[in-house]
């Protein structure tokens, strides 16, 4: 996530490390008309038709609750409750505050810095806090909701009681130091204080927070025995073909079956059987390796490092190498400096355990966090799982947010048995389907087809690939990117959350964005033409003046799995939605045909109801933070195919007019989608879950003010949002993320 390049600061979500020969998928469109119905560079539109895509260590204060019921299986989706939105569509909006309809209310619920414990004093909000390991992380992120009963047992059905899972992705920085969090703004020149490396080391991670209803309000619960956080100083386990290979061998793990924290945490999910899965995003620009790393490796793992952004010399996004001597900073130096040759007397392997989905039980606060490394490794958003069918494999789908990276599908080799839906030992379920299975990446065809090619030694493309050589499944699953450039992955625009249609067992991606992508590409392949599944490439400009070349907006595009389900090979495929503004020109950039209360850019989060089938959209957007904040639609798809071909023609220098023909849904009406809400200044829009009667959402308001310069710490009146202090909740000015909760006023279900 995290999807706005601030131009006066690094950016390390941008990672770009492709250089593969691998197409994007179609080549599709390329000029663009400007963001107020300009047209540019000459592009002129037809219609389109787009080819097929392929496709946690605990608080130490009380003790644990007994979960001694496990969580029941999910009932079968029901058919939507909700067959037309009825709700009045929100304005956009660039006020600080959160927007809903009329006939809605929102409730903030748990911040940065809240206590998890009785023992931990409130948050002051002015950088002196302590006790980080005790309280919530920054940047909330992907969430889940988990039912506990009025006894305190996992249940399916409860709506008053829960755990929410949440996810703590990054933080709120500028030239290295997360400046809200330290009193002064922090140092940001190396070496880094300790101590001050201490605290954002104990913001990253994920929370699990008890919140209640009662008498119609909700609340997290401060001192609940469930509480507890995972951080960067929490063992976690390694398990499935990675566990034990001499590829995450560490001084720390010298057997390598585990290592420490999860870092980045991007989407989430819940499995089957009732756990939390979360994504590791971005996580290569934490290390450092020192300039000289490549010739003092001298083996395919520079090789390695460069595909997964990790140029040696690189600097660090946070300098926490450079906080002392302890292990808790050295491990962020990933240089070669030992003499072993397996990696046990330094950290050269450290990142290799970093990019997978872990798996966590949120009912049970003892058991170590799960990287489920047979899911392979890349920067991981959430993880969707297919609907479970008895005597089939288990699907999970995937996507890699960087620019011009791939989505992936994992297949299990053990078939469903409803059995393990309600199995006592959720973690042991979990090794039986995440742990052994097959790993597959999309590749689209420009005709509305696309395939899942395996990745495995046994494909002739991936044991033959003169790019890398891999030694066994283990260095595959460390290093899938190099795996999927093999085998011809078809390069997309970013991919960032997947989620499963329940009405129909369709797959939807978020596209995000992505600057890369030009008519005329340049040399040296970092920029793609336009392909089917990616097929705009235009110029939208931005508070009058600023070019944003690429596919700025993003695009959701959505699969159907060939006869034969979650072990298909084969699919087809359309875009559901192409994300503009509502006056740029229909046919061009607009090809979704959206509205004023319809229109958004760069959605990101995305998940499907359970309880009424609305899709909620997210966005994580810099291209259209003129006009409006970050928002969140609901949405009532239909399915692939429902809609038309386009072909898209762009004029070029040379090499003549490039044509990309693309699938597109059908225009959504204005009773199938339309915007939910607005945030405050400077946010992300993210996470979601709810409720199993659909009366009550959780979202996530991810670092709202990140705008604000660092020099201004010390003014609260020049922070570029002072949310959520302005709307009543908690200490200090400074902004905070925190998750809200939404109700509807008459206690009706969301959405209806």
């Amino acid at each position: 996530m995290n999807d706005r390049l601030c131009l006066d600061r690094p950016d390390f979500n941008d990672e770009d490390s492709n250089r593969s020969d691998n197409p994007h998928f179609d080549q599709v469109l390329t000029a663009r008309l400007s963001r107020r119905s300009l047209l540019r560079s000459g592009v002129g539109a037809s219609s389109a038709a787009l080819g097929g895509v392929l496709l946690s260590a605990c608080d130490s204060e009380a003790a644990p609750a007994p979960a001694p019921l496990p969580a029941p299986a999910p009932a079968p989706a029901p058919s939507p409750l909700v067959t037309s939105l009825g709700f009045a569509a929100v304005a956009k909006s660039l006020d600080d505050k959160v927007t809903v309809p009329t006939g809605y209310s929102v409730s903030i619920l748990y911040a940065l810095g809240d206590p998890l414990r009785a023992a931990t004093t409130d948050f002051k909000n002015d950088g002196t806090d302590i006790d980080w390991e005790n309280r919530a992380g920054d940047h909330h992120d992907g969430m889940d909701w988990f039912g506990l009963s009025s006894s305190g047992t996992p249940s399916t059905t409860a709506v008053d009681r829960g755990l929410l899972a949440i996810n703590h992705e990054a933080t709120t920085d500028e030239t290295r130091a997360s400046f809200f969090i330290h009193a002064n703004g922090g140092t940001a020149t190396l070496p880094r204080p300790g101590a001050e490396v201490d605290k954002e080391l104990a913001i990253h991670g994920i929370s699990v927070v008890e919140v209640r209803k009662t008498a119609g309000s909700w609340a997290y619960q401060k001192d609940s025995p469930f509480n507890f956080r995972i951080h960067q100083s929490t063992e976690v386990e390694l398990a499935g073909p990675v566990r034990g290979s001499l590829q995450v061998i560490t001084k720390f793990s010298p057997t390598g079956t585990s290592t420490r924290g999860t870092l980045n945490n991007c989407g989430a999910g819940k499995t089957p059987w009732g756990t939390y899965v979360s994504g590791e995003e971005n996580w290569a620009g934490y290390f450092f390796r020192a300039g000289n790393d490549d010739s003092v490796r001298g083996d395919k793992s520079v090789t390695a490092l460069k595909r997964y952004g990790r140029a040696a010399g690189a600097a660090s996004r946070h300098g926490w190498e450079t906080g002392g001597a302890d292990d808790r900073y050295l491990r962020w130096n990933i240089s070669k400096s030992g003499v072993s040759t397996d990696g046990s007397d330094d950290y050269r392997n450290e990142m290799n355990a970093q990019g997978y989905i872990l798996e966590v039980d949120p009912y049970t606060k003892t058991r170590k966090a799960v990287k489920r490394t047979a899911l392979g490794r890349f920067a991981h958003e959430s993880a969707a799982f297919g609907k479970p069918v008895v005597g089939q494999p288990i699907a999970a789908y995937m996507g890699d947010d960087s620019r011009n990276e791939y989505i992936y599908k994992y297949v299990s080799t053990a078939l469903w048995a409803e059995a393990d839906a309600t199995a006592a030992d959720r973690l042991a379920v979990g090794a039986k389907y995440l742990d052994q299975g097959k790993l597959f990446v999309a590749k689209f065809n420009a005709d509305g087809t696309g395939q899942w090619a395996e990745l495995s030694l046994l494909n002739p493309m991936v044991r033959d690939y003169t790019g890398y050589t891999f030694t066994d499944q283990a260095d595959l699953c460390v290093n899938t990117r190099l795996a999927a450039d093999a085998v011809g992955a078809t390069k997309m625009d970013r991919p960032e959350w997947c989620s499963v249609n329940p009405k129909n067992g369709e797959i939807y991606f978020t596209l995000t964005n992505n600057s890369n992508r030009r008519a005329e590409p340049a040399a040296g392949g970092s920029q793609l033409a336009p392909d089917s599944a990616n097929p705009r490439a235009y110029t939208d400009i931005k508070n009058a003046s600023s070019s944003q070349i690429g596919n700025p907006n993003g695009h959701i595009l959505r699969i159907k799995e060939d006869t034969g389900g979650a072990a298909a090979t084969a699919f087809t495929w359309d875009v559901y939605l192409f994300a503009a503004e509502a006056s740029a020109a229909p046919g061009l950039v607009n090809l979704s045909n959206l509205t004023a209360d319809q229109d958004m850019s760069s959605p990101d989060g995305l998940a499907f109801s359970p309880a009424t089938g609305i899709c909620w959209i997210q966005t994580d957007d810099g291209a259209y933070t003129d006009v409006t904040n970050c928002m969140m639609l609901a949405a009532l798809p239909g399915q692939v195919g429902d809609g038309a071909k386009k072909t898209l023609s762009y004029s070029r220098s040379t090499g003549g007019a490039l044509t990309v023909d693309t699938f597109v849904g059908k225009t959504p009406a204005a009773t199938e989608l339309k915007r939910f809400l607005v945030g405050p200044r400077d946010c992300e829009i993210t996470g979601i879950c709810e409720t199993p009667d659909g009366k009550a959402l959780f979202i996530n308001i991810q670092h709202p003010g990140e705008g604000t310069a660092m020099a201004n710490i010390a003014d609260p009146t020049k922070y570029s949002s002072q949310w959520p202090s302005n709307a009543g909740y908690g200490a200090g000015k400074r902004p905070r993320s925190a998750t809200i909760v939404i109700t509807k006023t008459d206690g009706d279900v969301i959405g209806r």
